[in-house]
């Protein structure tokens, strides 16, 4: 069954000035590490986020945001957090007074990623969201906006733009290192487990799609560094499955973008696979697993040669690289590379995904 609200919940500087964050701003901000709240504190959390504040050079975990007590009492502890910054949903708003928190990084169940997200804005707060940015594009926008009236920044968490080995594949694809791209193929799935807010379409905004199948469909973007203007896709699932009576297990879309790249992808929630590969006209990139949480594997095959390319570890990984680009953003005065408008780009292809398995017809999105 799944649980309750109360359970879910507690369940490379850009260079770009923004408008509303001043030299004033930036100065103050620099003076000390900028200081987080984690709102919700779920496995993504606890065991991946919080524990790499520690390698982080600009930022710090100040604050937690959690509906069940006895974790707040738990990870306050365990991060040295006051009480006097502990905050339930109840009084989230009150974060407005406190100086300490710069950043509020909202990693909640998708349908409430809009709220938390525009709250914390109107709190005078920059704003980290997880992805997918919100369950429609409409949210997006509304989200944009906030955070620009606001004057503050909205980041979202595409971990996999500040991980090394993806950082290379969108040079090398870009700068036309197996020649010109042609064609791109990206699959992302898992064998998901029963009983989880990702399987209740009112919380989740949609199945496999709207969780693992963004990764397929953002690495594309990246890779191309093009938005798609067509799409098709096809839908399948099994609904006698107890998994899937509100969202979807599997779509198997085609993006096609400007250049003449066409991409072939999968989101399932059924089957296990994380990679893609770039094939251009003298050979192709490929990474087996691709946007994983560790562990990237690249090979190349160029001049009728397959090599392994290894790159030296990093001082810090994907997860602390995204907290302190952000920070930095701030300190800077800079826009994040994957900005709100990111988000929105991708909930807009989405929404054609989804349209396009609905009406059995290829999409356009051109403007």
């Amino acid at each position: 069954m799944i649980g309750s609200r109360r359970t879910i919940l507690g369940g490379l500087g850009a260079g770009l000035t923004l408008a509303g964050i001043g030299a004033q701003g930036a100065r103050s901000a620099a003076q000390r590490k900028i200081g987080y709240a984690i709102v919700g504190l779920g496995s993504y959390a606890t065991r991946q986020i919080m524990p790499n504040f520690k390698n982080c050079d600009h930022a710090r975990l100040v604050a937690l945001v959690s509906g069940t007590p006895a974790k707040l009492r738990q990870y306050g502890a365990e991060y040295g957090i006051p009480a006097t910054h502990h905050y339930s949903y109840a009084d989230y708003d009150r974060m407005r007074d406190n100086s300490d928190i710069d950043v509020v990084y909202v990693v909640l169940p998708n349908a409430m990623h809009a709220e938390y997200s525009i709250r914390a804005a109107q709190a005078g707060k920059h704003v980290m969201c997880e992805k997918p940015m919100a369950v429609s594009a409409a949210e997006c926008e509304a989200m944009i906006a906030a955070s620009r009236k606001a004057g503050k920044l909205l980041m979202i968490g595409y971990r996999s733009r500040f991980e090394p080995y993806n950082r290379l594949a969108i040079d090398l694809a870009r700068r036309g290192h197996v020649g010109p791209t042609r064609i791109i193929t990206s699959e992302h799935g898992f064998p998901i487990q029963p009983n989880q807010w990702r399987l209740d379409r009112p919380l989740s905004g949609g199945g496999s799609m709207m969780d693992i199948g963004i990764y397929s469909l953002n690495a594309t973007r990246y890779l191309t560094g093009e938005e798609p203007v067509e799409v098709s896709a096809i839908e399948s699932t099994d609904r006698a499955d107890p998994r899937f009576k509100t969202v979807e297990d599997r779509i198997s879309f085609l993006l096609r973008f400007p250049s003449g790249v066409e991409a072939t992808c999968v989101s399932s929630y059924s089957s296990a696979h994380n990679a893609y590969r770039v094939v251009g006209t003298e050979g192709w990139i490929d990474m087996e697993p691709a946007t994983s949480y560790s562990g990237q594997t690249m090979r190349i095959r160029k001049d009728g040669d397959v090599t392994p390319r290894t790159i030296s570890e990093p001082a810090k990984n994907q997860f602390a690289g995204q907290l302190d680009h952000m920070a930095e953003c701030i300190m800077n005065g800079s826009k994040p590379i994957v900005p709100g408008e990111e988000g929105l780009a991708d909930l807009r292809v989405i929404e054609a995904i989804y349209r396009s398995a609905a009406e059995h017809r290829t999409i356009s999105l051109a403007t």
